[in-house]
Protein backbone atom coordinates (compact mmCIF):
# COMPACT_ATOMS: atom_id res chain seq x y z
CA UNK A 1 0.00 0.00 0.00
CA UNK A 2 1.40 3.37 -1.02
CA UNK A 3 1.17 6.34 1.33
CA UNK A 4 1.68 9.91 0.18
CA UNK A 5 3.15 12.39 2.70
CA UNK A 6 2.71 9.85 5.47
CA UNK A 7 -0.99 10.60 5.53
CA UNK A 8 -2.85 9.84 2.31
CA UNK A 9 -3.38 6.13 1.66
CA UNK A 10 -3.39 5.25 -2.05
CA UNK A 11 -5.26 1.97 -2.03
CA UNK A 12 -4.34 -0.51 -4.72
CA UNK A 13 -0.85 0.89 -5.25
CA UNK A 14 2.33 -0.72 -4.00
CA UNK A 15 4.43 2.38 -4.65
CA UNK A 16 4.28 5.91 -6.02
CA UNK A 17 6.22 6.56 -9.21
CA UNK A 18 8.34 9.70 -9.50
CA UNK A 19 5.94 11.31 -12.00
CA UNK A 20 2.94 10.43 -9.87
CA UNK A 21 4.64 11.99 -6.84
CA UNK A 22 5.22 15.19 -8.80
CA UNK A 23 1.57 15.20 -9.90
CA UNK A 24 0.44 14.61 -6.32
CA UNK A 25 2.72 17.44 -5.21
CA UNK A 26 1.00 19.77 -7.70
CA UNK A 27 -2.43 18.77 -6.38
CA UNK A 28 -1.30 19.03 -2.77
CA UNK A 29 0.19 22.47 -3.44
CA UNK A 30 -3.14 23.74 -4.75
CA UNK A 31 -5.01 22.32 -1.76
CA UNK A 32 -2.45 23.65 0.70
CA UNK A 33 -2.67 27.16 -0.75
CA UNK A 34 -6.44 27.11 -0.28
CA UNK A 35 -5.97 25.96 3.29
CA UNK A 36 -3.52 28.74 4.14
CA UNK A 37 -5.22 31.55 2.21
CA UNK A 38 -8.86 30.88 3.06
CA UNK A 39 -9.15 29.89 6.71
CA UNK A 40 -12.18 28.30 8.26
CA UNK A 41 -15.18 30.64 8.42
CA UNK A 42 -16.54 28.64 11.37
CA UNK A 43 -19.94 28.27 9.69
CA UNK A 44 -20.46 24.84 11.28
CA UNK A 45 -21.59 23.22 8.03
CA UNK A 46 -18.78 20.65 7.87
CA UNK A 47 -19.69 19.61 11.40
CA UNK A 48 -22.72 17.85 9.92
CA UNK A 49 -20.73 15.20 8.04
CA UNK A 50 -21.92 11.63 8.50
CA UNK A 51 -18.43 10.24 9.02
CA UNK A 52 -15.78 12.01 11.04
CA UNK A 53 -12.56 10.04 11.44
CA UNK A 54 -10.06 10.67 14.21
CA UNK A 55 -6.52 9.41 14.45
CA UNK A 56 -5.48 7.05 17.27
CA UNK A 57 -3.04 9.64 18.58
CA UNK A 58 -5.88 12.19 18.85
CA UNK A 59 -8.18 10.14 21.10
CA UNK A 60 -6.67 11.17 24.46
CA UNK A 61 -6.42 14.83 23.48
CA UNK A 62 -10.01 15.00 22.19
CA UNK A 63 -11.51 13.15 25.15
CA UNK A 64 -9.62 15.47 27.53
CA UNK A 65 -10.75 18.57 25.65
CA UNK A 66 -14.34 17.29 25.73
CA UNK A 67 -14.02 16.59 29.46
CA UNK A 68 -15.13 13.01 28.82
CA UNK A 69 -13.18 10.19 30.49
CA UNK A 70 -11.32 8.06 27.95
CA UNK A 71 -13.38 4.88 28.56
CA UNK A 72 -16.64 6.77 28.24
CA UNK A 73 -15.33 8.55 25.13
CA UNK A 74 -14.43 5.26 23.42
CA UNK A 75 -17.75 3.64 24.32
CA UNK A 76 -20.10 6.56 23.80
CA UNK A 77 -18.44 8.89 21.32
CA UNK A 78 -16.22 6.75 19.11
CA UNK A 79 -15.93 3.29 17.60
CA UNK A 80 -13.23 1.41 15.77
CA UNK A 81 -14.26 0.49 12.23
CA UNK A 82 -13.39 -2.85 10.63
CA UNK A 83 -10.48 -1.24 8.80
CA UNK A 84 -9.03 0.18 12.02
CA UNK A 85 -10.18 3.78 11.60
CA UNK A 86 -11.68 5.46 14.65
CA UNK A 87 -15.00 7.07 13.80
CA UNK A 88 -16.96 9.53 15.89
CA UNK A 89 -20.40 8.10 16.62
CA UNK A 90 -22.22 11.35 17.28
CA UNK A 91 -22.17 13.17 13.96
CA UNK A 92 -24.60 15.11 11.80
CA UNK A 93 -24.10 17.25 13.79
CA UNK A 94 -20.88 16.49 15.60
CA UNK A 95 -21.30 15.97 19.35
CA UNK A 96 -18.86 18.81 19.89
CA UNK A 97 -20.81 21.45 17.95
CA UNK A 98 -22.70 23.81 20.21
CA UNK A 99 -26.02 25.53 19.46
CA UNK A 100 -24.17 28.64 18.18
CA UNK A 101 -22.28 26.57 15.55
CA UNK A 102 -19.13 26.74 17.64
CA UNK A 103 -16.78 23.85 18.20
CA UNK A 104 -16.43 23.09 21.90
CA UNK A 105 -13.05 21.42 21.29
CA UNK A 106 -11.79 23.89 18.64
CA UNK A 107 -8.20 24.08 19.92
CA UNK A 108 -8.02 20.28 20.12
CA UNK A 109 -10.26 19.34 17.19
CA UNK A 110 -9.30 16.36 15.01
CA UNK A 111 -6.86 16.76 12.14
CA UNK A 112 -9.61 16.05 9.61
CA UNK A 113 -11.51 19.06 10.97
CA UNK A 114 -8.40 21.26 10.75
CA UNK A 115 -7.83 20.22 7.14
CA UNK A 116 -11.42 20.18 5.89
CA UNK A 117 -12.24 20.69 3.03
CA UNK A 118 -8.99 21.64 1.33
CA UNK A 119 -6.54 18.98 2.47
CA UNK A 120 -8.86 15.99 2.75
CA UNK A 121 -8.23 13.13 0.37
CA UNK A 122 -11.57 13.44 -1.46
CA UNK A 123 -10.85 16.95 -2.71
CA UNK A 124 -7.14 16.40 -3.25
CA UNK A 125 -7.72 13.23 -5.27
CA UNK A 126 -10.12 15.08 -7.57
CA UNK A 127 -7.65 17.92 -8.08
CA UNK A 128 -5.04 15.28 -8.92
CA UNK A 129 -7.36 13.60 -11.45
CA UNK A 130 -8.11 16.93 -13.11
CA UNK A 131 -4.39 17.65 -13.45
CA UNK A 132 -3.43 14.28 -14.96
CA UNK A 133 -6.52 13.65 -17.09
CA UNK A 134 -6.74 16.16 -19.91
CA UNK A 135 -10.47 15.55 -20.46
CA UNK A 136 -11.46 15.77 -16.79
CA UNK A 137 -13.52 18.80 -15.77
CA UNK A 138 -12.60 19.82 -12.23
CA UNK A 139 -16.00 21.45 -11.65
CA UNK A 140 -17.73 18.17 -12.53
CA UNK A 141 -15.32 16.26 -10.31
CA UNK A 142 -16.16 18.45 -7.32
CA UNK A 143 -19.91 18.66 -7.89
CA UNK A 144 -20.36 16.77 -4.60
CA UNK A 145 -19.46 19.97 -2.75
CA UNK A 146 -22.34 21.90 -1.20
CA UNK A 147 -22.65 25.29 -2.91
CA UNK A 148 -23.96 27.00 0.22
CA UNK A 149 -20.67 26.60 2.11
CA UNK A 150 -18.34 29.64 2.09
CA UNK A 151 -15.29 27.47 1.31
CA UNK A 152 -17.06 25.75 -1.59
CA UNK A 153 -17.87 29.04 -3.28
CA UNK A 154 -14.23 30.08 -2.98
CA UNK A 155 -13.06 26.78 -4.46
CA UNK A 156 -15.54 26.68 -7.33
CA UNK A 157 -14.80 30.27 -8.30
CA UNK A 158 -11.04 29.70 -8.57
CA UNK A 159 -10.16 26.02 -8.96
CA UNK A 160 -10.34 25.74 -12.76
CA UNK A 161 -7.61 28.36 -13.24
CA UNK A 162 -5.40 26.71 -10.61
CA UNK A 163 -5.76 23.30 -12.29
CA UNK A 164 -4.91 24.80 -15.70
CA UNK A 165 -1.78 26.41 -14.24
CA UNK A 166 -0.76 23.05 -12.76
CA UNK A 167 -1.30 21.33 -16.13
CA UNK A 168 1.10 23.83 -17.74
CA UNK A 169 3.71 23.23 -15.02
CA UNK A 170 3.27 19.51 -15.53
CA UNK A 171 3.63 19.59 -19.33
CA UNK A 172 6.49 22.08 -19.31
CA UNK A 173 8.31 20.72 -16.32
CA UNK A 174 8.63 16.98 -16.17
CA UNK A 175 6.56 14.99 -18.60
CA UNK A 176 8.62 13.00 -21.11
Amino acid sequence: MAVYRGHYVLQGLAEISEIMKKDLDLAYGICERYHSSFPCQECGKCCHQKRITILPEEVDRISSAALVPLGEFMSGYASVAGDGRIMLLKTNPCAFLDEDKGCTIWKDRPEVCREFPYLVSTFMSRVYLAIVNESADILELIDYMDDSWPCTKNIKDTIAAKVEEAKIVRSDGYLP
